[in-house]
């Protein structure tokens, strides 16, 4: 291995073979926790509605494996239902103070009841409460009119554990493709892009 780091043989073009796509995101990842100001899991969704028009919004990674990028939201959102109708998805990670982007696309699975519940559980208590309290992305009359179905709900389920609501799921992207890109000068950026073979990867360089 020469001693290279996972990402200067990432971008080594005499490097024969490219390293784990997986591994190279964990490392990525780690860097930028240390030299991002806020959320280094937070990362752009990006979905279509009935109508084929593109929606994205920023959400925040809540795990990730060799299975696939998993997130939770309400599924009466905008996203739950566009993923309900069309379960594929592309994702963003951009981190601005490294220089770096990670490019995701996929399809989209539900993860089991049993994860949702594991991770519902781990939440603060007050964000469990406002999962039964928002219909989220509906139209709100106020934010007083929220607050005070939120204090409502926390009165109701004083002295109790927070069930975990029925609409509340969490949706893992399963990755078809792994793109990798780091600023260059000049604007000559560096970009691989990893497409799923079978069990396995191939990569390729791409223009910037």
């Amino acid at each position: 291995m020469s001693g290279k780091t996972l990402t200067e043989r990432l971008f080594d073009d005499s490097q024969a073979e490219k390293p784990d796509p997986y591994d190279l995101f964990e490392l990525w990842l780690g860097e930028a926790a240390k030299s991002e100001i806020n959320d280094p899991i937070a990362m752009s969704l990006a979905t279509v509605d009935s109508d084929g028009l593109p929606n994205c919004r920023a959400v925040l990674m809540n795990r990730n494996d060799r299975r696939g990028f998993v997130f939770f939201t309400n599924s009466n959102s905008a996203k739950g239902e566009e993923l309900a109708a069309s379960p594929r998805a592309a994702l963003l990670f951009h981190w601005k103070s490294n220089r770096r982007q990670v490019r995701i696309r996929g399809e989209v699975e539900m993860v089991s009841a049993a994860e949702a519940d594991e991770y519902f559980a781990s939440r603060p208590r007050g964000s469990q409460v406002g999962a039964h309290a928002s219909n989220q992305s509906h139209p709100l009359e106020s934010r007083d009119t929220l607050i005070k179905h939120w204090k409502a709900l926390e009165d109701e389920f004083e002295g109790k554990a927070v069930p975990r609501p029925a609409h509340w799921n969490g949706y893992r992207i399963i990755p078809q493709e792994i793109e990798f890109w780091e600023n260059g000068e000049f604007r000559l950026h560096n970009r691989v892009r990893y497409l799923r073979k079978g069990e396995g990867w191939t990569a390729e360089r791409l223009n910037p």
